[in-house]
């Protein structure tokens, strides 16, 4: 019982793609039905001499050519036909169904590179690490845990730069982050111009209710745009914008603080951006907390996915016309043995 049920299932299994083929399979008998074979004229070979031979062994009904009737065709060649047809619906058999979750959520990252971002006051793995290093390995794990969302890239320094566009190709994502280096988008920091790439790439890709995540350890020093206009272009076309403050931030008071000079951090310019998108602003002093404020965000912005399944399959049209091949080559013998006989 359980060989029966295990079959059935693998029938069950079992699709055709082009299961129109199958029309095709009465078509040597229409044709053999449709088209007469060609008559064939043979002049026997007159050797009286040897007739008068061999007459008395030889029947006068062999003398006579005697019509016969139309040939049936091969079995052989109608499974080799039957065989042919099968390979042609290109059967399939299907795996069990796997579940892909798709949220739509549509998410930019912009990453600062500026000179400042190589300061080591950050622990990775035990290790004092720049600020790039620390992000990198905190937002590569954040784009695996992304499934089903669009991401995109933009990286600034002194101008702004779109890495990737909003794409399903995560993987790709990761790459391209893992491959930007401190400087080569200039020294400085051009927060203003990152949001406004940002806008420039959702409004040309017709893209609504984005969230664009923006990582910086200092203030805005260059680029033709004002950050806080950026955010105000931000609100109005509906972009949520999540400031993370990267670094360690220092609380200086009385004679420290004249001496030492306020952080390069931005905070109240941050805090300004995410407030007037409706995101929020964070302070990232080590990659512990970065990882958090990343695992934060994710549950701000999850959202309800909708499961699409689908199949692997494996072809199977390669066995029809495997075998096929090998009748073809049986039949093909037969007719050399005959003709050599």
């Amino acid at each position: 019982m359980d060989w029966i049920s295990l079959i059935t299932h693998f029938l069950t299994q079992i699709e055709f793609l082009w299961l129109w083929m199958i029309v095709l399979l009465p078509l040597p008998w229409i044709i053999r039905a449709i088209v007469k074979p060609v008559v064939q004229k043979q002049v026997p070979l007159i050797a009286p001499q040897i007739i008068r031979r061999i007459e008395h062994q030889i029947a006068q009904e062999a003398l006579i050519e005697v019509n016969r009737k139309k040939k049936s065709i091969p079995a052989l060649m109608i499974l080799l036909w039957l065989l042919l047809i099968l390979a042609a619906m290109r059967p399939v058999w299907f795996l069990s169904p796997t579940p892909f979750q798709v949220s739509g959520k549509e998410m930019m990252l912009a990453v600062d590179l500026s000179g400042s971002m190589q300061k080591e006051d950050m622990y990775l793995g035990g290790y004092d690490v720049n600020r790039l290093i620390a992000v990198k390995a905190v937002v590569s794990t954040f784009i695996e845990q992304r499934q089903g969302d669009r991401i995109g890239l933009v990286v600034f320094g002194t101008q702004a730069f779109l890495q990737s566009p909003l794409t399903y190709d995560l993987q790709t994502v990761k790459t391209l982050l893992n491959e930007t280096a401190i400087g080569m988008a200039g020294n400085n920091t051009a927060i203003g111009d990152a949001i406004g790439l940002t806008l420039k790439h959702l409004q040309k890709s017709k893209q609504k209710n984005a969230v664009l995540i923006l990582l910086t350890d200092g203030s805005n020093t260059a680029g033709q745009v004002d950050p806080l206009k950026a955010a105000e272009k931000a609100k109005e076309l509906g972009l949520k914008i999540y400031t993370i403050g990267v670094g360690r931030v220092e609380h200086r008071t009385g004679l420290d603080a004249f001496l030492a000079g306020k952080s390069d951090i931005d905070v109240e310019s941050l805090k300004r951006i995410a407030a007037m998108t409706d995101g929020q602003f964070f302070q990232a002093n080590d990659t512990q907390q970065l990882s958090e404020i990343y695992q934060h965000i994710n549950q701000l912005e999850s959202t309800e996915h909708e499961v699409f399944n689908y199949r692997n399959r494996s072809e199977l049209y390669i066995w029809p016309l495997g075998f096929a091949f090998l009748i073809s080559l049986f039949i093909a013998g037969l007719q050399l043995k005959r003709s050599g006989a």
